[in-house]
This record gives structure tokens, C-alpha cells and sequence, in this order.
């Protein structure tokens, strides 16, 4: 598994460059003894209640386009405070990034109330979804039943522009990262089966699947 090592202190004072050292340090030894390859190391001076931290996004970044499979963090008040924890908690978990903790010599685990706080997040980004989608199609209808034909606007498709997209098994794709697979090993055993796919893609067609699937729709070419 490729990870990132996040340390973070909250202020500038010379102790403090002592922290951020020896967290490092540490999570380097973390990695060497889970076997995670690590590909970038994060050092920040920020208050923990803020999520507008330079270093932060630059995690969620390198999270966002599939070159990170893993979060290496000292404990869970080093990804932050309050609100601003439970929320990028739940972005790492939507991008399917386990997050590590020395503070649990493994995964991290957040405590009963956070769960809770997380689950009930869940629940209400559900619904707004649905809420979403029942405005587009009931504003659909409503074009549909004004003489819009949604047809004429797939007539020409096959000419687009571009690179001819790819096409693999996603279902595959779903099945193996149930499976725990991480992106770079999925990619990996697609390639062994003669799909050219590099983890970037991977990891991206099989967002767009989750965001379809959510949506009721489940074909992808």
C-alpha cells in the first residue's frame, strides 16, 4: 500500500519543530513495519480546528486522484479538532482511504460519540441526495413533457472529441476492492488480464460508479 505521513503542531514555537521531528519519525517506523511504501511526508504548523490548512489539502489532493491508499497519522486530534476531524474523517472514508494511527498501532478508531456523529452525516448526505434526484427528474418530466426529446442530444456522441475511453470490468473493480484490494493491486490484476489501466483510472471509473450507483443508474462502459 502506497501512504502519505501527515504531522501536524499547532503552533510555531521552536518545542514544537521537536513534534513535528519525532512524528515523522515515528510514522516512518509505522510504515516500515506495516510495509507501506510512502510517498510523501506532510509537515505543518496549524491549529487543528482549522480546515483551510495548505498541508491538509495537499493530502486530500494526492487522496483524490488514487496514488494514496493510506493516511499515517500520529493520533486523531493530529487530523484535528471538533468538527473539523469528523469532517475530514468522513472525506478520507468516502475516498476509500484507511487512515493509521500510531495512538492505535493501526487502524484509527474513533470513539462511540464520533461514530455516531459520522453515521447520522451518512444518513443526512443520503437523503440529500435523493432530494437531488427526485428535483432532477421531476424537472426532467416537466422538459419532456414541454416537447424535450433527450435523444438528439446523444445522436452524435461517438464523435467526441478525445482519447477513446477505456473499458474494463468494473464490476470486477467492485468486487475486488470489496475484497480490500487497493487501487494499485486492482490495476495491477486488470492489466494481468490484458486491460491497459493505470490506478488513476481505475480509481476514478470506479468513483463514477459509486456516484451512478447511488443514483440507481449501473452502467458503465
Amino acid at each position: 500500500m502506497k501512504a502519505i505521513i501527515y504531522c501536524r503542531v499547532s503552533t510555531d514555537k521552536e518545542e514544537q519543530a521537536s513534534s513535528l521531528s519525532r512524528q515523522k519519525q515515528e510514522l516512518l517506523q509505522l510504515a516500515e513495519n506495516e510495509g507501506f511504501e510512502v510517498v510523501d511526508v506532510v509537515l505543518e504548523r496549524e491549529s487543528g480546528y482549522d480546515i483551510d490548512r495548505e498541508g491538509m489539502l495537499h493530502v486530500l489532493e494526492q487522496c483524490t486522484t488514487g496514488e494514496v491508499d493510506c493516511l499515517l497519522i500520529q493520533d486523531e486530534t493530529r487530523l484535528g479538532r471538533g468538527n473539523t476531524k469528523i469532517a475530514l474523517f468522513h472525506q478520507f472514508t468516502k475516498l476509500g482511504i484507511k487512515v493509521y494511527a500510531l495512538s492505535n498501532q493501526g487502524e484509527l478508531q474513533l470513539s462511540e460519540a464520533d461514530n455516531m456523529v459520522l453515521q447520522i452525516v451518512g444518513i443526512v448526505e443520503e437523503y440529500q441526495r435523493k432530494i437531488h434526484n427526485i428535483k432532477i427528474k421531476r424537472g426532467m418530466k416537466r422538459a419532456m413533457d414541454n416537447g424535450y426529446n433527450p435523444e438528439k442530444n446523444l445522436t452524435n456522441r461517438h464523435h467526441a472529441a478525445g482519447r477513446e475511453r477505456i473499458k474494463f470490468p468494473i464490476e470486477e473493480v467492485k468486487r475486488l476492492r470489496d475484497n480490500k484490494l487497493t487501487f494499485t493491486e486492482i490495476a495491477s490484476t486488470l492489466r494481468g488480464l490484458g486491460y491497459n489501466v493505470s490506478k488513476a483510472t481505475v480509481h476514478r471509473r470506479y468513483q463514477e460508479y459509486l456516484s451512478l450507483e447511488k443514483e440507481g443508474s449501473f452502467h458503465i462502459e
